[in-house]
């Protein structure tokens, strides 16, 4: 017995590396800070327009209006493509007739396969306005 409460009891030794350990790293500069999280934009406004993202490569036009007609009337869709070698870029768009359609596809697709690759669907934002133009005044190089 008096060996198993010998080795319960802290030494000095144990007291001070747990001190020194505990001041360090409530002090550590970082540890208190939250990790910097980029901030999420609120969710869109539903409107007929979806945001498809996590196609696959081989994944075509015509195979996802094919994949998000089983929900409703699919007006328009498209996968956004290379320019110069064709293949998907990954992500692409669906309009429907109506919202209620929409939220239908929505539910029915978001999170499922097409062409082995989960795929996620949510209404489309619309695009930022561009930037204006940085005045140079009239010198092609930039600031001189």
């Amino acid at each position: 017995m008096l060996i198993r409460s010998a080795a319960t009891v802290p030494t000095v030794r144990q007291r001070v590396l747990r001190g020194l350990f505990s001041t360090l790293s409530s002090n550590f500069p970082f540890a208190s800070q939250p990790m910097n999280v980029p901030n999420k934009p609120p969710p869109a406004e539903p409107s007929t327009n979806l945001f498809v993202s996590g196609l696959s490569k081989r994944t075509t036009t015509e195979g996802l209006r094919d994949a998000f007609s089983k929900f409703g009337q699919v007006v328009h869709a498209r996968v956004v493509t290379d320019r110069v070698s064709g293949y998907s870029k990954g992500f692409g768009f669906v309009r429907y007739a109506t919202v209620e359609e929409a939220a239908a596809g929505i539910q029915g697709m978001d999170g499922k396969f097409l062409d082995g690759w989960v795929i996620f669907a949510e209404y489309a934002r619309p695009r930022q306005p561009p930037p204006p133009p940085a005045e140079n005044n009239g010198n092609p190089y930039g600031r001189q």
